[in-house]
């Protein structure tokens, strides 16, 4: 009986004139996990770069691309001091000028002393039986009384100016790590020998991949002891906190503004091919407490300011350790940012929003501090608005009615809902609550400047980070859907995927854990969620805009960005070969100052994210490697997402000899441990890295081209029109009737012989042409019969594990279907 054939691709290149066009890919499929929708071909998802460059060698490349501190401390002629105390233990003395703020730590003898509160001056805390330990906040006066007498004295700014370096003659380094968090998978580098903390300890002897005799770390008080390391060499530490933010400060040369990061308790900078502190921010907030990021540059102010906020306060009583202001950065330095509204001392000490509009620097959904500073008040639904200029002025804030007002205010909006998210969109503010949408609308009336006039009453927003703009319409993901607001009105964009808005897991602040972006070169929108299973991401939301497809990719990121600082590639830099390489040296992604989309994690990595990579960076930590009961290899990634039957592959694991091609199966996990399965030999002494092995797996809808007529489907073949690669493969499975049974996998239990069922995307040995060809078609045979045949094309266990295809690219052009109609159904 003579077959019909079925297209299913918009690429018709050398197709016969008889076929049956029948449906687009974007119609085709009703799953895509790690592989989407692009311009008509289905194409593997994207992979990652690390941001670092010009390290010294492979195994330290990953600590450019990590948050590190280089530590420093005031220097003074004749060493590091900045002073001793006399035969009582008492000191006195003024820091040279810089900011002084909370976390920060003086030293004498073994007594270590920390700012805890802002002061003029302000107690700081001890490890030791100092009677007097002051340092006032804005002078940098210190007092001490009953310390250890005639003591050098040591002050930690982490980021001021002076590298601690390792002594010149014996390699030693011994002193206290930057911030008030320290526990197990933090590390310090110096040179190229790692050290890396495997667990708490007081002290912990940490591991390392060199020489050092001695390496702890007290993951109580942060002193470290390092001796016989290399000579006169930086020591640089690596906190391994949550990225909580990306932006760009825009000041300089165009395309090429300077990428600053967040992480806990830091901002750091792009510079030198490295991510470096760049001072600290107050003492931070928890890993659900988003960086929110804003350029303004006014008539009045000369230089751009950067104006972040991380809406980490509390409401009632103040907590001055705990509590972060606003702060600003002026190009020099960062400075806390809480203006008066009032003469008498009231400020607005933090927003969740800050967005320039109309001139004003505008503050939404603001915590407000009294001039005592007794009682911090939520005030949700307000905006807070600056005069016309420069939001640093004095009176900037001033309401009407102030002595030096000069157009400064507040309105609240009537609804008693939580301002969650705001954009701009051709010149207006849309601000999104929990359930409802307004426009904040500019009169133009220095009276009575911005009103809120409502948009639509049920579909807001439930995550402040979650918000992408377009040029025409705001995407925002709320609790009933993904929405589109267009400056009129709101409506769901995800009738396709309409269920998966309620997989974002509520608890452990997963709502406040949505990051998007808009990645231009792919065309598509981003969205980093947890679905429950661990505290951080797990799952990326990928949305074509182009064609309104959704897929999902399985990774860790906990927040996006841009980054223009981007230079030339290198072959050294390059961890592939030519053959392995889907780019050409032209390619965007490759070029200087090209605008890329940068991806940081929960363990301070941030990575360039590459669509013509086909393999993920090696992001992950290894703190500690040990063997299981049954014999496998236990890897402590300290707060991994990976869960069982995952995949990861191990990169450079020093000291220990690991059987296998190193791609390995997650057998078994908890919190900070996976257990793969594999062996190994040897002491692991650190360095090692682990990325994840993205698993294609992809499931058509329900396919019968005979539905109209009642009739039942036979599936003989399949050709598919793959782009080439060296070694690539896949699998092509399939079921009929609307069963979940896999018809490869049964045939195999039955002994019955229909093949392998691989789809190569590599060339046929026996057909030397397609060795120049960009493209071929090659066939799977099938034996489906049914109401309907569905096909799934994903990665094998074995296919998994080799490392050669897995380090192909899959790009799937077309699909020819080659049936029969079997007669009607009954």
């Amino acid at each position: 009986m003579a077959q019909d054939r079925f297209l299913i691709a918009p690429f018709k290149s050398g197709l016969q004139t008889d076929l049956k066009p029948w449906m687009l890919p974007e119609d085709a499929f009703e799953r895509l996990n790690n592989a989407y929708v692009f311009r008509g071909r289905v194409k593997k998802r994207f992979g990652s770069d690390l941001t670092g460059k010009n390290a010294s060698n492979d195994i330290t490349r990953p600590l450019q691309s990590r948050l590190r501190i280089s530590l420093s401390r005031v220097t003074v002629t004749g060493g590091a001091g900045i002073g001793i105390t006399d035969g009582a233990g008492a000191a006195t003395g003024t820091l040279p000028a810089g900011i002084f703020t909370i976390g920060q730590r003086f030293q004498i003898g073994t007594e270590i002393f920390t700012i805890v509160a802002l002061g003029t001056p302000a107690v700081m805390t001890t490890t030791g039986a100092a009677i007097t330990r002051t340092i006032d906040t804005t002078t940098g006066a210190y007092v001490f009384a009953g310390a250890t007498p005639t003591t050098q004295i040591y002050f930690y700014p982490y980021g001021n100016s002076g590298a601690v370096v390792t002594d010149a003659v014996t390699g030693n380094a011994t002193g206290i790590a930057p911030g008030s968090v320290f526990k197990a998978g933090q590390m310090f580098s110096i040179g190229d020998e790692i050290f890396t903390v495997p667990a708490l300890g007081t002290p912990v002897t940490m591991l390392t991949t060199g020489a050092a005799t001695t390496h702890t770390f007290n993951t109580t008080t942060g002193v470290y002891d390092i001796q016989g390391a290399a000579v006169a060499t930086a020591i640089y530490f690596y906190p391994a906190e949550s990225v909580m933010g990306l932006t760009l400060y825009e000041d300089g040369p165009i395309n090429n503004h300077t990428a600053y990061a967040f992480d806990t308790q830091f901002a750091y900078k792009y510079s030198g091919n490295s991510w470096i502190n760049d001072g600290p921010l107050g003492s931070g907030g928890t890993s659900s407490d988003f960086f929110w990021a804003r350029n303004w540059r006014g008539a009045s102010v000369s230089t751009t300011l950067l104006f972040v906020s991380n809406f980490f306060c509390t409401v009632g009583v103040p907590a001055p350790v705990t509590d972060d202001s606003m702060w600003y950065y002026s190009g020099t330095t960062w400075l806390a940012f809480h203006p008066n509204f009032l003469v008498a001392g009231d400020k607005i000490f933090t927003a969740k929003i800050v967005i320039p509009f109309k001139d004003r620097l505008l503050l939404l959904n603001t915590i407000e501090q009294n001039a005592a500073a007794t009682a911090n008040t939520a005030y949700p639904n307000r905006c807070r608005y600056s005069h016309n200029g420069s939001p640093l002025a004095a009176s900037a804030f001033y309401e009407p009615n102030e002595v030096g007002a000069t157009g400064g205010g507040y309105i609240d909006s009537t609804s008693q809902e939580e301002i969650i998210s705001a954009r701009t969109i051709r010149d207006r503010l849309i601000v999104f609550f929990e359930r409802s949408t307004r426009e904040l609308v500019y009169t133009g009336n220095e009276e009575q400047p911005f009103f809120w006039q409502k948009l639509n009453t049920e579909l807001g927003s439930e995550g402040s980070f979650s918000t992408v703009p377009f040029d025409k319409d705001l995407l925002t993901i709320g609790s009933t859907g993904i929405h589109a607001c267009n400056g009129v009105d709101v409506y769901r964009i995800d009738e396709k995927i309409p269920e998966k808005v309620f997989e974002i897991e509520n608890i452990e602040t997963g709502i406040k854990r949505i990051h998007g972006i808009r990645d231009f070169d792919s065309e598509m929108v981003y969205w980093t969620f947890p679905t429950g299973a661990f505290t951080y991401p797990d799952k990326i939301l990928v949305f074509n805009y182009k064609n309104g497809t959704w897929a999902f990719n399985d990774d860790c990121f906990t927040c996006f960005g841009y980054f223009e600082q981007q230079s030339d590639i290198t072959w050294a830099e390059i961890e592939k070969t030519w053959s392995e390489l889907t780019w050409t040296w032209i390619s965007g992604v490759t070029r200087e100052q090209h605008r890329r989309v940068l991806a940081g994690n929960q363990q301070g990595f941030i990575l360039k994210l590459n669509s013509k990579t086909t393999t993920n960076a090696r992001a992950m930590q290894i703190s500690q490697i040990a063997t299981s009961g049954v014999g496998w290899m236990v890897l402590t990634i300290i707060d991994h997402t990976l869960s069982v039957d995952d995949y990861v592959e191990v990169i450079n694991a020093q000291g220990v000899a690991i059987a296998g091609s190193g791609i390995f199966q997650v057998m078994e996990k908890n919190a900070s441990t996976v257990t793969v399965d594999t062996t190994y030999t040897g002491t692991y002494t650190g360095a090692g890295t682990a990325s994840f092995v993205s698993l294609i797996d992809i499931k058509s809808k329900q396919w019968n081209p005979y539905i109209k007529d009642g009739s039942v489907i036979y599936l003989s073949k399949i050709d598919f029109c793959v782009a080439r690669t060296g070694f690539g493969e896949i699998t092509v499975d399939y079921s009929t009737s609307g069963t979940t049974l896999s018809l490869v996998t049964k045939s195999d239990d039955t002994d019955c012989n229909l093949g392998d069922n691989i789809l190569q995307t590599s060339p046929y040995a026996l057909i030397p042409l397609e060795t120049d060809q960009p493209r071929f078609w090659h066939a799977v045979y099938f034996q489906g019969e049914g109401d309907n045949v569905q096909i799934r094309i994903y990665l094998t266990e074995d296919q998994m594990k080799d490392p050669l295809v897995i380090a192909a690219d899959f790009e799937l052009e077309g699909m020819v279907l080659h049936t029969q109609k079997l007669g009607r159904q009954v």
